[in-house]
C-alpha cells in the first residue's frame, strides 16, 4: 500500500476530528483571547480552517508563495468558519489522493517577499507543516472552549466533558 493511502485515513480522521471542535466554536465570543499575546478565539479558528490548504498545497505544488497571504483574517461566523473548513479540507483531500509516494523526497519549500522560510522533503512538510501544525493549533482551540466553558468533545478517546 502506498504512503499516501495510508495518510489518507489519517488526514479523513484528523479532518472530522477538527470540524467536531469546530462545530462548538462560539460565535459571541469570536473577538475573546486567553491573554493579550493570543491570537483572538476568531484569528485562531480561522487559522484552523486556512491550515488543510497548506496540506494541500504541500501535495499539490512544489512550493508555496505566502507573500500575500492574510494574517489577520477573521471569519465572520461558525458557518463561514466552517464552509471554508469543508471546501478546503475536501480540495486538499483530492490533492493528497493524487500525490505519488515518488514525489515524498522531493523538496518543498515556502517563500515569502522573495525569501525561503522552510525547505524540506515534502514528505516532512506534509507532516510536520499541514498535519502536526492542525494538530497543534486545534489543542489551542480547545483550551479555548475549556476556559469559555464550552464542552469538549473528546478527540483520541473521551474527554472529561463525555464521562
Amino acid at each position: 500500500m502506498a504512503v499516501t493511502e495510508l495518510w489518507l485515513g489519517e488526514f479523513d480522521h484528523e479532518m472530522a476530528q477538527t470540524r467536531r471542535i469546530l462545530e462548538r466554536v462560539p460565535e459571541d465570543k469570536l473577538d475573546w483571547r486567553p491573554h493579550p499575546k493570543s491570537m483572538t478565539l476568531g484569528r485562531l479558528a480561522t487559522h484552523i480552517v486556512e491550515v488543510p490548504g497548506l496540506a494541500g498545497a504541500v501535495a499539490a505544488l512544489p512550493a508555496l508563495d505566502i507573500t500575500n497571504f492574510d494574517f489577520n483574517r477573521v471569519a465572520s461566523s461558525r458557518q463561514d468558519l466552517l464552509d471554508t473548513f469543508d471546501r478546503s479540507s475536501t480540495e486538499a483531500r483530492g490533492a493528497l489522493a493524487a500525490l505519488k509516494d515518488e514525489s515524498l523526497g522531493h523538496e518543498w519549500s515556502v517563500t515569502m517577499n522573495g525569501r525561503t522560510i522552510l525547505k524540506q522533503p515534502r514528505a516532512v512538510a506534509f507532516r510536520g507543516f499541514a498535519m502536526n501544525h492542525l494538530v497543534h493549533h486545534r489543542a489551542q482551540l480547545t483550551v479555548y472552549l475549556r476556559l469559555l466553558d464550552v464542552p469538549v468533545p473528546g478527540l483520541y478517546g473521551p474527554s472529561a466533558d463525555e464521562r
